[in-house]
């Protein structure tokens, strides 16, 4: 195959300065067929028919590390789902003994978690980011489409289970579809399934891309709603800004306070949801120590302060 499999670096305002690793360029090899996948729609599959060594895949990564000094880290993925590589614990042994102290992540739509060797390989990752669009067996096969024997029972099952003996840092994505996993049922039955989930952030997203099928994606606005319904001790982030620019409107001091208690929010956040007047409130209530930032995974969100202590409370 003569498609390099490293790219970047690239620029993550989540995860910092990342090289990627592509499993699968220049072909799509996946277990799903989502309907907002930015490629070509494709069958879905249980296994890869062609890969790369991993020799060839250590001697680009080291070039790579060898040009770009500095990197954060070291993204595995693929044009598919990455743990369907047939090599991946050699490969992740081998990342780990050049990698010097960047990290390993790994992004994974989690389908084969429940596998006894990828939930042992996965576990030695610095940082795993899994999927979970929906946890209902109808709306999961709608949006992911995934191949015929993957049950999405067994899924939450494996995410639970990995979420409670992982050491790493656990990221979740969920890519919110408008119509179908956005319903007030859905995001019901993600919180009762998060609620026994162990994590570092749970990232909210929608449809950025063109995707594969026709099918639409949230607005800004329409996501911090979902968010809202969430339960508030849920370390729910909104990473995904389609179409914020209509969002904006006017907060009193007490309703921004109210906003925050219920769901914190990064400054970048309350540009696309704030107008200039509740911004200067929001100032002037940061200026009298009413509204504190605090960095999770290295965002930083505002919250009020006692919502603050209450947590600090908790904790200890």
């Amino acid at each position: 195959m003569q498609n390099s499999s490293i790219f970047g670096p690239v620029n993550s305002r989540r995860f910092g300065t990342s090289l990627g690793i592509d499993l699968s360029p220049g072909l799509k090899q996946c277990n799903f067929d989502c309907l907002y996948c930015e490629l070509a729609p494709a069958a879905p599959v249980t296994a890869q028919e062609k890969h790369r060594s991993v020799d060839e895949i250590i001697a680009e990564l080291e070039r790579a590390l060898a040009a770009h000094p500095g990197i954060d880290d070291i993204t595995v993925t693929a044009n598919g789902e990455p743990t369907l590589y047939p090599d991946l614990d050699e490969l992740l042994q081998r990342i780990d003994a050049v990698k010097g102290d960047t990290k390993t992540l790994i992004l994974t739509n989690s389908a084969t978690l429940g596998d006894p060797k990828t939930f042992e390989t996965l576990l030695r990752f610095d940082r795993v980011k899994l999927s979970l669009d929906a946890v209902t067996p109808e709306v999961f096969k709608k949006i992911d489409r995934p191949a015929e024997e993957i049950e999405i029972s067994t899924i939450v099952d494996a995410v639970k289970a990995f979420s409670r003996v992982y050491e790493g840092e656990l990221y979740l994505e969920i890519l919110f579809v408008h119509g179908l996993n956005d319903t007030d049922e859905e995001i019901a039955a993600l919180n009762r399934v998060l609620r026994d989930v162990r994590c570092k952030r749970i990232d909210l997203g929608t449809i950025d891309r063109p995707p594969a099928y026709p099918v639409q994606g949230l607005s800004y606005g329409e996501l911090h709603e979902a968010a809202s319904k969430f339960d508030p001790g849920l370390p729910v982030h909104i990473a995904s800004r389609t179409h914020a620019e209509s969002c904006r409107s006017g907060y009193s001091e007490a309703e921004i306070l109210n906003t925050l208690d219920r769901r914190p929010l990064t400054m970048e956040d309350m540009n696309l949801l704030f107008d200039d007047a509740t911004l200067e409130r929001f100032k002037k209530l940061l200026d009298g120590k009413k509204i504190v930032p605090e960095n999770t995974s290295g965002i930083t969100f505002f919250l009020p302060a006692g919502n603050l202590r209450r947590k600090r409370q908790k904790q200890t």
